[in-house]
């Protein structure tokens, strides 16, 4: 395969960290292969997260940022105020992407625009400006499936109506409603529900959707979506993750770039060392989740009373969050009560974490990034969901995957769990199965494998020439 060497995609993303870390990734792997590209996200990248930017350099292949306004101050609470956010994305944010669009295109001819499902409204910006649209689709294949089928009206979903009937989709277990994504469930989310049913909307405008999972994983839901059901097919080319957890060398090609919001503690690495191998109980929910004060309470008791080596990520609200209601903390006399067999951090490398050989397991909110990270890293999971995907991905974890167990809302039994994943009876059975959903992983990137096929036929479409030597 000979490149066009003039190839050069556009990426589109809010300044979110859960869609900045797959499209940075993508960025990765196509910068790869030889391609140029431009990620173009919010101001408020720029401001919080950016500690470094870099400009194109063929002789050093880079990310070149790009940035435009969401219409909003930087210091206005995104998080609190989903429905201003989320009315800014689909108003001002638009119209201040097409304007960047119309200005870099004057001196860069783009193959195609590349967005994520969050970001709707981008699709029509692609077609204003005459550009192929890929869509980075940055949950599991299972989400996509399951959206395209309620909002095409595919299937029935009575269970919205009646809680107690199960749903049986193709390719999927038995759903019960404590399964399914909360962005569907009646009269909640509305915002994020509308945004979905806009995506499918202009979904005949997408000329290509990626999904940053890969065949192994999902083998099922995909075979239920081919033959036409689905259009367009999904096609993975993931696992998404740092090429350091499939084994490979990590090469540097952002320039020193990071997106990070908040600042890795790199202590827990050292204090990792210094523990057995596969005894430690890894604890984090994320970058969006702040835990009420009773889970925080349970969590805490429970890493007591199973009296396992644990790291826990525990993000502390910011002075303005403390204001609003969010001023949970640890209990008091918890810290000394753990000693040197526990470590409590605001943020980690989780990618280093879990390639540690000292972590056990991983009790985690299940958000996707986390799901294929653990994954990867062959680390079997306590699963803690709470909104958006993380029923379904906890769902897809236990009875799917089948490496981890399933706290259940209002659940107490964190110490129950902890038990079952590390001492008790299945506890091995999971852990094997966890390995070998690792090494399904690096077999679907490796030359020939099924992501990396995937990722060739791309971009082949978006501008390579096929030769025949």
């Amino acid at each position: 395969m000979v490149l066009d060497q003039n190839i050069h995609v556009l990426m589109a993303s809010a300044a979110l960290q859960g869609h900045l870390n797959p499209m940075l990734k993508f960025a990765k792997s196509l910068i790869s292969k030889g391609i140029h590209v431009t990620l173009a996200t919010t101001d408020l990248a720029r401001h919080r997260m950016l500690k470094h930017t870099t400009t194109a350099d063929p002789a050093n292949p880079s990310i070149q940022f790009e940035f435009f306004s969401d219409g909003l101050d930087l210091d206005f609470n995104r998080d609190a105020n989903s429905d201003i956010f989320i009315d800014a994305l689909r108003t001002k944010a638009s119209k201040n992407l097409s304007n960047l669009i119309a200005k870099l295109s004057q001196t860069t001819k783009f193959s195609c625009l590349i967005l994520h499902q969050f970001v709707p409204w981008f699709i029509p910006i692609a077609k204003e400006n005459n550009l192929p649209c890929a869509v980075l689709w940055i949950q599991p294949c299972a989400l996509y499936s399951i959206y395209y089928r309620f909002f095409n009206k595919l299937n029935e979903f009575a269970i919205l109506q009646n809680k107690n009937q199960p749903l049986q989709l193709p390719g999927l277990p038995l759903l019960n409603f404590e399964d399914l994504p909360t962005f569907i469930h009646p009269n909640a989310y509305l915002c994020f529900q509308k945004l979905l049913s806009e995506f499918f909307s202009f979904l005949d405008d997408v000329n290509w959707v990626l999904g940053t999972s890969f065949d192994e994983l999902e083998e099922e839901v995909l075979r239920s979506m081919n033959g036409g059901v689905v259009r367009p097919m999904i096609s993975p080319i993931g696992p998404l993750v740092s090429p350091f957890l499939l084994g490979k060398e990590e090469k540097v090609v952002e320039g020193g770039l990071s997106v990070d919001m908040w600042k890795a503690d790199d202590s827990c690495l050292q204090w990792l060392d210094g523990r057995d191998m596969g005894s430690v109980v890894y604890v984090s929910f994320g970058s969006i989740i702040v835990l009420s004060q009773e889970q925080v309470d349970n969590i805490a008791n429970a890493l007591l009373m199973s009296g396992k080596p644990f790291l826990w990520v525990f993000k502390r609200p910011s002075p303005k969050q403390s204001t609003e209601g969010c001023n949970v903390r640890l209990p008091d006399g918890f810290l000394e009560a753990a000693g040197e067999r526990g470590l409590v951090v605001n943020w980690c490398s989780q990618e280093q974490v879990l390639k540690h050989k000292a972590v056990g397991c991983f009790l985690t909110h299940c958000g996707w990034n986390s799901t294929l990270e653990t994954v990867v890293a062959g680390v079997p999971v306590i699963a803690f969901p709470e909104w958006t995907d993380q029923p379904t991905n906890a769902k897809l974890l236990t009875d799917v995957f089948k490496m981890g167990v399933r706290m259940r809302k209002g659940d107490k039994g964190v110490a129950r769990c902890i038990w079952e994943m590390t001492d008790g009876p299945t506890a091995k059975v999971k852990a094997k199965r966890a390995v070998e959903m690792m090494e399904a992983a690096k077999r679907a990137v490796e030359d020939g494998g099924s992501s990396h096929r995937n990722l060739d036929v791309f971009i082949a479409d978006i501008g390579c020439k096929k030769v025949t030597t």
